[in-house]
């Protein structure tokens, strides 16, 4: 049974076998190259995590989602409307390096494959930064990540669109490569019954832009979901990950980060620490963490990467 994370606690907290349990006999099997599509550099990912954490949540969004189709058809029986319904909008928040992605994936993959097989958008936020050119000309390249960073105008105006109704809408692509977003190209979503957005910013705040001051990307959430881990646990996977990338994606001669290709092991787990440091902890610290109990649902990970608990907020 699910018990209380603290005294008044607004969360039950499951354990991993507990939340296991709430599959409700339903299995979904992927495929290993489906595993190995949906997870993240040097994260692990499982057949057996994907049906004890993944596939409980996907089914507890289904019921979500068919929950608020209900809503839908009712309120428009009580005024007398015939209204489009809209996306259910799935919100993914955490820090850097903490498997955001994976998450995301796996569950744009599981909820597609429910019975109604409804179509899946998964949008990420790096598409909402402020251009290199912007960063560099505000100083604020080393503030990358932060909301300051972030044309939230633009991601609110985008969410509003898609609550609206929009049949089709942009998305900015951003360049993992470049690091920056990619002006030239624009992505196309048309109609989606479901849409994941996920990003470390995602529950907060609006940055107190002029015209949305009073606005939260989070309003526009009908499910919220926050991927939590020790700080310190999360910086090991930081450093893992940057010698990795330093590995393969760092000797692409276009990478923006070409110049940590050629560093020995011993300077380039010193300089990821050291980004980790000054940006990544404290960005964590003072912006991420502090919107972790705005999550409707909190999946925290132990040392290995893998699940070990799940908070979900009461009704």
């Amino acid at each position: 049974m699910p018990h209380q994370e603290k005294p008044y606690s607004p969360y039950l907290t499951f354990d991993r076998e507990e939340w296991a349990e709430l599959k409700d006999n339903e299995i979904i099997h992927i495929l290993k190259k489906d595993i190995n599509r949906l997870k993240a550099l040097n994260e692990p990912l499982t057949q057996e995590e994907v049906q004890k954490i993944y596939l409980p949540l996907s089914r507890l969004l289904d019921f979500y989602v068919k929950a608020s189709g209900e809503l839908y058809t009712v309120t428009d029986k009580f005024l007398h409307t015939q209204s489009k319904k809209v996306p259910f909008i799935i919100g993914i928040a955490g820090s850097v390096a903490v498997g955001k992605s994976t998450t995301a994936r796996v569950l744009q993959h599981l909820l597609s494959l429910w019975p109604e097989s409804p179509k899946v958008e998964l949008v990420t936020t790096d598409g909402f930064l402020y251009p290199n050119k912007i960063l560099e000309e505000r100083g604020l390249m080393k503030r990358k990540g932060f909301p300051e960073s972030y044309n939230t105008r633009r991601l609110i105006h985008f969410l509003a669109n898609i609550k609206a109704g929009v049949p089709k809408i942009p998305v900015p692509v951003y360049s993992h490569l470049y690091y920056d977003i990619q002006n030239e190209d624009t992505r196309w979503i048309h109609e989606p019954d479901i849409v994941i957005l996920e990003g470390i910013n995602v529950l907060q705040g609006s940055g107190g832009t002029e015209d949305i001051r009073d606005a939260f990307v989070s309003d526009f959430f009908d499910f919220s979901i926050y991927v939590d881990a020790d700080p310190k646990h999360i910086k090991r996977w930081y450093i893992e990950r940057f010698e990795t990338l330093k590995k393969t994606a760092f000797k692409n001669p276009k990478s923006y980060f070409k110049r940590y290709s050629h560093l020995s092991e011993t300077k380039s787990r010193a300089t990821a620490a050291k980004i980790w440091e000054e940006i990544n902890q404290p960005n964590l610290e003072e912006n991420i963490l502090t919107t972790r109990n705005r999550a409707k649902l909190i999946l925290r990970k132990g040392q290995d990467h893998f699940v070990e608990q799940v908070l979900l907020r009461k009704l």
